[in-house]
């Protein structure tokens, strides 16, 4: 792995073969475009002398396609770079536009066009049809056929660190009650990987090779007020249990970073459609880790996912959908087999039958106000390296009335 000239970026997680991209702003300054390297931000506009990093979102950026995001990465990697035969004056030009990230504000990287969310994990959609289907297949008969997913509301993805107000919702009380209006009790989250697409297509064609569209990955918690959703999902599915807010992380991860994590993905029974046939390996082997209030409670391994970035593209795109620059597809909830790898605090409780006791003593089936929950997630880097995602975070806030 080539070093870098940057001060303690080789022994991060964010060395010169990660470089994710995020858009900064320092106090008084309008947003821009940066890559992060060790504890730094590159402030990409200045030093690549290209006005496109300068708009506030990396939208702008991403509709350049595949080439210029990897002649970007490349470009960005040879001014970083110790060994690169002009390194001294790379880092004469370059250093005096990295900036301590503990002096910007990272906003969310790009404008959303849709956000889409999947239900891809085996596990997870098991788990929840044992608790809402006892007597029955947990499956429904679609789902190893089709990745399910449903189209959320963009405009409620925010940025990691923005804090998340308690729902509203019609809610049953008790069985064979009325619905009541009120504030969710059962506030959860959803430990997901993100997928940001960078080139379109046009209405009424499908989508081609995956990494021909989608730019890179970001972690994301599609927060979930699962009585909210249970009352409403029948007969069209979530809506207002999943619509107040998703958080997103601050950084993207290009794709290209992640080469070394690739793995061909989960074997599929029966074998899908033609169409949904995977031609490359774009499983993902990432464990992210869910903190509640700093204490580690889950690790869910995002490579036993059961239905692949790939097949999620292709299945969105397959009537002719429209794929815009800005869109964020995600994986739903990453579970895995064993109680310790339940992405979601539905499963991790089984419904708020079991408890979970943090350190302080305290108990926790779902959220309570002030609850802060975040989510890492790491993978394989080059030459035996890790590379880290950039976190999400969020703080529940009490709901206004």
């Amino acid at each position: 792995m080539t070093s870098s000239w940057v001060p303690g970026a080789d022994t991060s997680p964010y060395t010169i073969a990660h470089l994710p991209y995020g858009v900064f702003s320092r106090p008084g300054e309008p947003p821009r475009a940066g890559a992060r390297i060790g504890d730094h931000v590159l402030d990409l506009a200045p030093v690549l002398h290209d006005e496109v990093f300068t708009s506030g979102t990396l939208n702008d950026f991403l509709a350049r396609g595949r080439t210029a995001w990897r002649d970007t990465r490349r470009r960005i990697q040879r001014l970083l770079s110790a060994g690169a035969r002009e390194a001294s004056a790379n880092r004469a030009a370059t250093e005096p536009h990295l900036i301590p990230l503990d002096q910007v504000r990272m906003h969310l990287p790009v404008e959303i066009g849709d956000y889409v969310d999947f239900y891809a994990s085996l596990e997870h959609a098991t788990n929840l049809g044992r608790m809402f289907r006892p007597d029955a297949e947990p499956l429904t008969p679609n789902w190893r056929h089709l990745p399910v997913g449903y189209h959320g509301r963009s405009g409620t993805v925010v940025v990691s660190g923005t804090p998340v107000t308690r729902p509203r919702g019609q809610r049953l009380p008790g069985p064979g009650q009325a619905p009541v209006l009120g504030p969710s009790r059962k506030l959860d989250i959803e430990a997901e990987l993100g997928f940001v697409v960078g080139a379109g297509t046009r209405l009424g064609d499908s989508a081609g090779a995956f990494d021909d569209h989608v730019f890179g990955v970001a972690l994301v918690n599609d927060w979930s007020a699962r009585d909210i959703q249970s009352w409403e999902y029948v007969p069209l599915g979530p809506f207002l249990g999943k619509s107040f807010a998703t958080s997103m992380s601050a950084w993207i991860t290009p794709l290209e970073a992640l080469e070394a994590a690739r793995v061909p993905g989960r074997a599929q029974d029966p074998e899908p459609l033609d169409y949904l046939r995977r031609r490359e390996p774009w499983g993902l082997d990432l464990t992210l880790e869910v903190r509640l209030n700093g204490e580690p409670i889950s690790a869910p391994p995002y490579r036993e996912m059961y239905w692949t970035p790939d097949q999620m593209l292709a299945h969105m795109t397959v009537n002719g959908a429209v794929l815009r620059t800005g869109d964020l597809f995600a994986s739903g909830t990453v579970s895995g087999a064993e109680p310790s790898q339940r992405g979601s605090l539905i499963e991790i409780s089984w419904n708020g039958t079991e408890t979970i006791r943090l350190a302080d003593g305290r108990d926790r089936t779902f959220l309570e106000d002030g609850d802060t929950v975040t989510i890492t997630a790491s993978a394989p880097g080059p030459d035996g390296s890790r590379i880290v995602l950039g976190e999400v975070t969020g703080t529940i806030l009490p709901s206004p009335a």
